[in-house]
């Protein structure tokens, strides 16, 4: 897989990350899977619209940055406010429960949908995830065109991640391949952004850039300045919002991504208000009772996540009394506001790793692409997942591919 230069971050900061084995299911749980990210993203494609129309403060209540204001309004694909979204599970006694949606930069994609075939291939036993790297294709050519239709420019389109990340590089090439889409890659540090447009720096050649997709978080784009101190992207996004350049993930996906969103899906939920029947069903069936302040002291344990944080960034794990279980070791995200959300404790499993067994915890991730359910991903590691945790093929029980 690595001299075919698609999946090379088999390895990541010269430590393990891709297993050598696969981990099975069954056809039940694999389609209980599918069946909740459907309905959760029909729920969260409900909510977002509503949101997309509130006043500007609630908009920054809920973590959105001054300068993406006007772009997240964007009503790109009302029914799908994002391409490729990810959300993530925890198998419980109690069920299948969602802890967060990706939906602005979510990662996983290659190991998703390409690796994970490659080792059911090997290991002969059925893949989950075949024939789902057509998804990647339609949800590409949907969104261009939508953009079309919306009058925006979409002939010129280029590709952008940190290209000396060599997972971000790489996945981001890897939705170019899949996308279908006549587009080139382009370095982030080689895009430029003037108050006329944005432009791919390519050698001596400047070129226009129409569409771009970007796995560039919104959040940190939003503040980024060049280094004569323009503020490249709040200037970006004020082309987005002007219909001048389209961004994927479009703006909307910005306000999927917020946890806070989460804990407005269960306010309203508990205040029974906005859902119907079988949406409120859902929520209670797949989704964690979370709050902007601490419901659960002295009643049950809990967990506290930044709104915007990735990769287990500035999670910390609490018993009901308030005691500390584990915290987040990283830098990042402490300085956000915080949600609290009932904890759910992620299944025990033991894997085989080049250094021996690892007794760890399973993370269930399930892409929907174009607001369809899509690929999943598992992942092994601490109590809380971050960014080293193992990633770990799947396979279904039964027929071969």
């Amino acid at each position: 897989m690595r001299e075919e230069g698609i999946f090379t971050w088999d390895e990541m900061y010269g430590e393990e990350y891709a297993l050598a084995s696969v981990h099975l299911i069954t056809d039940s749980f694999r389609e209980e899977l599918t069946a909740a990210t459907a309905v959760l993203a029909r729920i969260f494609a409900k909510t977002v619209p509503v949101v997309q129309q509130a006043d500007e403060q609630l908009l920054l209540e809920l973590g959105v940055p001054e300068a993406a204001v006007e772009a997240v309004r964007l009503a790109i694909m009302p029914e799908c406010p994002t391409v490729i979204g990810r959300f993530d599970f925890a198998q419980t006694p109690q069920g299948l429960k969602m802890l967060e949606c990706n939906s602005d930069t979510p990662t996983g994609i290659v190991e998703a949908f390409y690796v994970n075939g490659e080792v059911c291939s090997r290991f002969q036993v059925k893949n989950p995830n075949a024939g789902m790297e057509r998804h990647i294709h339609q949800a590409f050519a949907r969104i261009v065109q939508r953009y079309r239709e919306l009058g925006y420019p979409t002939e010129r389109i280029w590709f952008s991640a940190l290209d000396w990340h060599e997972e971000d590089a790489g996945t981001t090439r890897y939705l170019l391949q899949q996308s279908g889409l006549p587009g080139s890659f382009i370095p982030l540090a080689d895009l430029r952004v003037t108050d006329e447009g944005v432009y791919a720096a390519v050698g001596e050649e400047i070129c226009s850039i129409d569409l771009l997709y970007r796995l560039h978080a919104l959040e940190k784009l939003a503040f980024e300045t060049d280094e004569e101190g323009f503020p490249s992207g709040a200037q970006l996004l004020a082309l987005t919002a002007g219909r001048k350049v389209g961004i994927i993930n479009p703006p909307s996906a910005f306000i999927a991504q917020t946890k806070a969103l989460q804990a407005l899906i269960w306010g309203l939920h508990e205040a029974g208000e906005f859902f119907d029947d079988d949406e409120q069903e859902a929520i209670r069936t797949y989704m964690l009772p979370t709050y902007f302040t601490n419901e659960f002291h002295g009643r049950r344990a809990y967990v506290t996540k930044p709104i915007f944080g990735r990769e287990g960034g500035g999670v910390t794990l609490y018993r009901a009394d308030g005691q500390e279980l584990e915290r987040d070791q990283e830098s990042e995200y402490w300085d956000q506001q915080m949600i609290y959300q009932e904890m759910a404790q992620l299944p025990a499993i033991q894997v085989e790793t080049l250094g021996g067994l690892f007794s760890g915890h399973l993370l269930w991730g399930s892409f929907f692409i174009g607001g369809e359910p899509s690929a999943l991903v598992a992942r092994v590691g601490g109590r809380i997942t971050n960014n080293m945790s193992y990633f770990l093929p799947v396979g279904v029980r039964g027929n071969k591919n």
